[in-house]
């Protein structure tokens, strides 16, 4: 398996405007081409303008072919073009990891 964390900061008062946003005009849409993710959480603690998801993949090419569908997409286009516009994002970091040989993900 191979797990794609992402991080996103967004510029502070932002982030309820840009999760509001991503859940209208992306969330379906991505999950229609990712699959559900593992994860969707918003910071408690330290950077609170930050969320992270993390999707799950078979592996690498899985993960390619996933997301270039979801790249070729037009409504995925026109969110991006929506939060863009929006400008609340400041950050972006991804991390591709695996798991450790004794970890053992509920199904």
């Amino acid at each position: 398996m191979l797990y794609d964390v992402r991080t996103y900061t967004c510029h502070a008062g932002k982030i309820k405007k840009h999760l509001a946003l991503y859940a209208e005009h992306g969330y379906d849409v991505q999950r229609r081409h990712l699959g559900e993710p593992l994860a969707y959480m918003q910071t408690e603690s330290g950077d609170v303008n930050s969320y992270v998801h993390i999707w799950v993949f078979d592996d690498a090419a899985d993960r390619a072919r996933k997301r270039a569908a979801l790249q070729a997409d037009p409504a995925w286009a026109q969110y991006l073009a929506r939060s863009s516009d929006a400008g609340y994002l400041l950050s972006q970091r991804n991390q591709l990891m695996t798991a450790v040989p004794f970890f053992k993900p509920k199904p």
